[in-house]
């Protein structure tokens, strides 16, 4: 498989996919979201083993957002309609990675702004650098948040902060982001992928069949009712149950052995 603007690495069980436009800060573009789709295709399939995805950037950034420098979308009655990609090719991509049976998580090496801080965000944990950011910055040139970030920021750190960032477009230190409990870790500059392998691997070598139903039980919660939630839980338990990790998690707990999870 050839990819020009992504880069995809798997390892045993986990799968590295950077961005890799280095010279517009891996700014998105109709071919790098042509390959990000051709890659999931890849990690999607059961043939590839993978039971956790790291997605990152390659050199000083995760992601610039929307390449401004590109096509700004279709034109309606000679109006441009900068909304027609994210109906086609973001959302898309989006839901693929909302729906991955195993942990995401994400890498930001550098800044994270626009389209690309949604991407940053969708990390079940997200590792920063010290000298990342994230940003949206859409009101600066004159758009409206998207790839979800509406829908996931308020969720994350609250209504103000969201509307903070988002109405005022200034950056957020990867410090106060941690402060604000948008992301999970911050550590030295390049040192953002090699603290998510190291999380990586744990997960992966983990029970991923329960794994995944946890990060779908918490995507789920936040439209939930209890009640709703209860009852999923409760579906969701059934399915854990029934997988050979859960015999082998008990087995080995009476044997005080490691478990050998096997992600069936």
């Amino acid at each position: 498989m050839t990819l020009e603007r992504m880069k995809l690495t798997i390892d045993g069980p986990v799968a590295i996919l950077a961005f890799n436009h280095q010279e517009v800060l891996n700014a998105l573009s109709p071919q790098l979201l042509a390959d990000f789709a051709k890659a999931l295709d890849t990690i999607e399939d059961p043939a590839s083993g993978v039971r956790c995805l790291v997605l990152t950037g390659e050199g000083r950034a995760f992601c610039a957002g929307a390449n401004l420098q590109g096509d700004m979308g279709k034109r309606e009655g000679g109006k441009i309609d900068a909304g027609a990609a994210l109906e086609t090719v973001y959302h898309p991509i989006l839901r693929r990675l909302r729906n991955l049976p195993f942990p995401i998580i994400t890498a930001v090496n550098g800044p994270a702004a626009g389209a690309g801080m949604s991407f940053a965000v969708m990390g079940d944990l997200i590792v920063a650098a010290r000298s990342a950011y994230f940003m949206q910055a859409f009101r600066r040139i004159g758009l409206v948040p998207d790839c979800g970030s509406t829908w996931l920021l308020p969720r994350l750190i609250g209504r103000a902060r969201s509307l903070e960032l988002s109405l005022l477009g200034d950056r957020l230190p990867a410090e106060k982001a941690l402060e604000w409990g948008l992301i999970n870790r911050v550590v030295d500059d390049g040192e953002a992928l090699n603290e998510a392998l190291k999380l990586a691997t744990e997960l992966a070598n983990g029970p991923t069949v329960a794994l995944g139903l946890i990060r779908k039980l918490y995507i789920e919660s936040t439209d939930n009712s209890f009640e709703e939630q209860l009852d999923l839980e409760r579906q969701f338990q059934r399915t854990a149950g029934r997988a050979q990790d859960f015999a082998e998690g008990v087995q080995a707990f009476l044997e005080k052995r490691p478990a050998q999870f096997k992600g069936r």
